[in-house]
């Protein structure tokens, strides 16, 4: 009899075979394997005694923590699907998404109650909130008061499917309201499966949670290291300082992160250098790093580049990059060039970079096509949003909307989304290859490159630059620079010094906000800025 792939098991494996080991660390508290699954337990008869069946929609609003990584669990025991919700929208947004998922029960940590209260008036479906860290001004009901009211004995589960939606991710789209994807536990379960696999995920691993959960389930991170027994180390409120002290305390070995995350990191151990022992592992997805800065993550800091890439529809993961045993005796700068890519396909998926015709480009690192996937991964479809699936899914694939190359190796290269690919006097720029060149200045600690109108060549780059503390430059040397580094029709025709690029919770770059602040400068001055 075949066992279906649900993803209950990574935590009855976890509960087996580690129990008396510690696997969540939160604040300054503890738990085995066997303490987390009673809490999963009590939540999950807890949510029961509420009504939540199979199929129901539970949604968290929450930061990195015990009571979040839980809820996966307990959730799934019920048949249930988790809501994960983004920490950084407005009122109005969780409001759309927790009408439009149909979500019955709503988790919020005490410090983002505010930002339900504008709404809770015109929630439709959901009849109860519950408040983790709950503060005396919160009417709610307390989570801790709550879960211990509830047993700890084993929880008669509802029966799955392989097939089940087991969560549903809404996307923040750049127009219109966002779109609800979602994800099977076979979608999860298999990409599990794949990713501790190419990431060597073990036993001996202490993971720390700085990656959002609510960002694609944090890359499937709740259920890969649960199913290996490896110590999650759980950070509410990451920044450079929490997350050494972290790492040093607790000897955490892997973490998973945006450019610009590792990017503070880098600047915090210029001026701190803090001495660490323990291997460790970095997992990167964004936009491609300069080769420069896999050198210094791997020379400086001595923790391992790994590239990896994905989206939300495909579970997330599709692509990861390390350098194969084959090729380990090219240049060491060849090598960080490699690392720097996309990189080759993930065990369960094929990627295949096609042009418009739908025909696979050259491996030449240079005809620029879409980046479409098929594998295991890729999602059931949108909740109630058939059109915008069938859109997304043609013939078997997932079309990314991402543009990259293929280089010799079979190294796929993510050189921009299609909205960002800036087309100036006919010719295709990639954003991501002149940040990649305004990172190489000694003054630049981010970069974002967007295409701006011009009127003799269509539109050019422009730059919003954030300089290092106690740096300088111009923008006439910033324009040189990239004029210095790369064909001229690609260089910057201008430079917008910022304090901070506006940045999504997992620390990705949103250049439609650059994009916006441009126009509304020129609505301002009536003068294009460059």
């Amino acid at each position: 009899m075949n066992v279906p792939l649900v993803l209950t098991q990574f935590l009855d494996r976890a509960v087996t075979y580690y129990g008396d080991k510690t696997g969540v660390i939160c604040d300054d508290r503890s738990f085995t394997y066997h303490q987390l699954n009673e809490r999963v337990n009590q939540l999950s008869h807890g949510l029961k005694g509420l009504g939540v069946q199979k199929g129901d929609k539970v949604a968290y609003l929450a930061p990195n923590t015990l009571e979040m990584l839980e809820g996966f669990y307990g959730i799934f025991q019920l048949g249930a699907i988790m809501v994960p919700l983004n920490i950084r929208l407005k009122p109005d947004d969780y409001l759309f998404i927790l009408n439009h998922s149909e979500s019955k029960i709503l988790f919020v940590d005490g410090d983002l109650y505010d930002l339900i209260v504008p709404i809770k008036d015109q929630l439709e479906t959901v009849k109860t909130i519950i408040v983790h860290y709950k503060n005396e001004d919160t009417n709610e009901i307390d989570y801790d008061v709550w879960l211990n009211e509830q047993p700890k004995t084993a929880f008669d589960r509802a029966l799955l499917d392989e097939n089940d939606v087991c969560s549903l991710l809404y996307t923040s789209g750049t127009t219109g309201n966002p779109k609800g994807v979602m994800l099977t536990h076979r979608n999860n379960y298999i990409h599990a499966l794949s990713t501790m696999h190419h990431l060597r995920v073990t036993d001996q691993d202490k993971y720390l949670h700085i990656l959002p959960m609510f960002h694609v389930n944090g890359w499937g991170s709740p259920f890969y290291y649960t199913a290996n027994g490896a110590t999650h180390v759980c950070l509410r409120k990451p920044s450079p300082q929490a997350i050494f002290e972290h790492i040093l305390k607790h000897r955490v070995s892997v973490m998973h992160m945006a450019p610009t995350v590792l990017n503070s990191l880098i600047q915090y151990h210029e001026e701190n250098v803090p001495q660490i022992e323990q291997d460790v592992r970095v997992v990167i997805a964004g936009s491609a790093p300069p080769p420069s800065f896999v050198a210094k993550v791997e020379q400086e800091l001595g923790w391992e580049f790994i590239q990896v890439y994905g989206m939300t529809e495909s579970s997330p993961l599709s692509l990861f990059s390390r350098v194969r045993s084959h090729f380990e005796d090219l240049p060491i700068k060849e090598q960080y060039r490699m690392k720097a890519k996309a990189g080759y396909a993930m065990i369960g998926t094929q990627v295949k970079v096609v042009n418009d015709l739908g025909e696979e480009v050259e491996k030449d690192g240079k005809q620029i096509g879409e980046v479409i996937v098929r594998g295991n991964g890729v999602m059931l479809g949108y909740w109630k949003n058939q059109e915008a699936t069938m859109e997304a899914i043609q013939n078997g694939w997932l079309h990314t909307g991402d543009m990259g190359t293929v280089d010799e190796y079979g190294n796929v290269d993510i050189v921009d989304r299609k909205k960002d690919v800036i087309i100036s006097g006919g010719e295709n720029i990639s954003s991501i290859e002149v940040e990649g060149v305004l990172y190489e200045h000694p003054a630049v600690l981010e970069a974002a490159v967007i295409a701006v109108p011009h009127e003799k060549w269509g539109e050019t780059p422009h730059a919003y630059v954030v300089l290092r503390k106690d740096k300088t430059v111009t923008e006439k040397e910033l324009i040189d620079f990239s004029r210095a580094k790369l064909a001229h029709f690609k260089a910057v025709t201008g430079v917008t010094f910022v304090e901070e690029l506006p940045k999504t919770a997992s620390g990705k770059i949103q250049k439609l906000h650059l994009r916006n602040d441009y126009w509304e400068s020129i609505g301002k001055t009536g003068k294009f800025v460059n």
